[in-house]
């Protein structure tokens, strides 16, 4: 079904929608809205370093409870092949709000910290810009870490664009970066609540993070808190002042990343230590927006997801516990095996998504601006989500022919390629590429087998090297890859 320029006006002018079209891939397609239904709110929840095994409704032997998580997958839908497209925050951010893989930009390893300049490209189209078009109120309510201003250190004094306003959030509460890097403080749409005019020496693990300014009378533990009560708040005042108008959030959580600091209700509410106590406390938040939303009476025209950024990291949360956060991949943050980006995925919205299922998709979070494009009916542009692909059919439980994507490229924090086609995934370099890469695997001897291939299906594992034995598959994907580099995109063109 083609939309109508008068009723993609329609749309615009009053956040109502008439159908969704399904467009992007060829898929089976079908209209799924009738005349007078709008367009759902969307509310994503971004965890930050939650891995795959720490929810129990994906790992049977998780030492921690996640009733809400839980709840979403029961309500809902879990991807099962779910990744952020690198290992660490800042270039899955970036990844998750333009559609593009990061390493396209000037960042092509590590994170962005408290000072840096920001990241996204003037102009370029992101989830919330694109939203916007169809009359969407946006808000982003949590972490950043996409960088504020142009200057080469950020001047918290000044005004910070261009940031969050400028790339389609009415409005935005939160900090600069993880929450464990200086400075800290609040910030609100372009402005910085209390400037950072005190000092924090820091502390060691678990609460480990760094010393550097901070704004006076700010307390670490508090923070999640503070942000939970605030994404309530701006779902409560959309449902009670904007009721006419669809509303996005997007929630990026400063747990269950560094410094562990879970507040005392949730001290020894887990046998998993001080990280699954936080993870505790990550649950509890996202239990927060739940009960709103069924409070307020907007669950069943409410779309949200629950995900997380990377996967865990496992360094210090201590082998005594017998907890596996990223249980059953191998690696964790950091890392270009499975355990660094396949991540928790689960997405609930009542009569359009069946309960209880999953799917074998592989998803990547870049594909969430093709996906709300073809939600809202909105053709996405070549100019714009270059690596993202439409997953509304897979979502919504549709007919369709797959697999959707083609493949799927993956970035280690120093830089180490690896690209998934299928059942095969290939790794251009040696080892972990994370923060545990030996030196013997950066500059490996001239005989040593020098990239690795998975059959990941029959390993998932990621434990038996077959790259000497199917130099067909290499070949194949290496051209793919380089394929993929050279055009600048890697989903089809119109």
């Amino acid at each position: 079904m083609t939309q109508t320029i008068n009723r993609r006006d329609f749309i615009k002018s009053t956040g109502t929608s008439a159908a969704l079209s399904l467009t992007g891939v060829g898929c089976g397609q079908k209209d799924t809205r009738t005349e007078n239904e709008r367009l759902p709110n969307i509310i994503v929840i971004l965890a930050d370093d939650m891995g795959y095994g720490d929810p129990g409704c994906n790992n049977p032997q998780s030492k921690i409870s996640t009733p809400n998580i839980d709840r979403l997958a029961a309500e809902g839908l879990s991807f099962t092949d779910a990744h952020s497209p690198s290992a660490v925050c800042t270039p899955t951010r970036y990844g998750l709000l333009t559609g593009r893989y990061c390493w396209r930009t000037h960042l092509k390893n590590g994170v962005l910290w408290g000072y840096s300049p920001n990241l996204i490209e003037p102009g370029r189209l992101t989830v919330p810009s694109l939203l916007k078009r169809t009359g969407y109120t946006t808000g982003c309510i949590g972490k950043w870490h996409l960088g504020f201003g142009s200057d080469e250190k950020v001047d918290y004094s000044k005004q910070l664009s261009p940031g969050p306003n400028d790339h389609g959030f009415d409005y935005f509460y939160g900090i600069p970066a993880s929450l464990d890097m200086d400075p800290y403080l609040y910030v609100e749409n372009d402005r910085a609540v209390d400037l950072p005019t005190d000092t924090t020496e820091g502390k060691p693990m678990p609460e480990f993070y760094r010393g550097g300014a901070i704004a006076p009378g700010l307390k670490i533990e508090d923070i999640l808190p503070t942000l939970t009560r605030k994404a309530v708040s701006f779902i409560e005042n959309q449902a009670e002042t904007h009721a006419e108008q669809p509303f996005f959030l997007y929630f990026p959580l400063t747990a269950p990343h560094t410094p562990w600091v879970p507040n005392e209700q949730f001290r020894g509410k887990s046998r998993a230590g001080v990280y699954g106590d936080f993870v505790t406390e990550v649950d509890w938040t996202v239990g927060q927006v739940l009960d709103t939303l069924d409070r307020l009476g907007i669950t069943d025209e409410t779309l949200i997801v629950f995900t997380s950024d990377n996967g865990a990291h496992e360094d210090h949360i201590g082998e005594e516990y017998g907890h596996d956060a990223n249980r059953p991949w191998r690696g964790q943050k950091a890392d270009i095996w499975d355990g660094g980006h396949r991540i928790p995925f689960f997405a609930r919205w009542p009569g359009k998504i069946e309960r209880g299922t999953s799917s074998g998709e592989t998803f990547c979070l870049t594909d969430f601006l093709h996906t709300f494009a073809a939600l809202t009916g909105e053709e996405l542009p070549d100019s714009a989500g270059e690596d993202s692909y439409n997953m509304l059919p897979a979502l919504l439980g549709e007919d369709y022919a797959g697999p959707i994507r083609e493949a799927t490229v993956h970035h280690s924090v120093h830089g180490m390629f690896s690209i998934r086609h299928g059942d095969w995934k290939l790794i251009l370099g040696r080892g972990s590429g994370g923060f545990h890469w030996s030196e013997e695997d950066r500059k490996p001897p001239p005989d040593a087998v020098p990239y690795q291939l998975y059959n990941v299906h029959q390993d998932s594992a990621e434990t038996v090297n077959l790259y000497g034995d199917r130099p067909d598959i290499v070949d194949k994907l290496t051209a793919l890859l380089e394929t993929y580099k050279a055009q600048g995109h890697s989903r089809p063109m119109s």
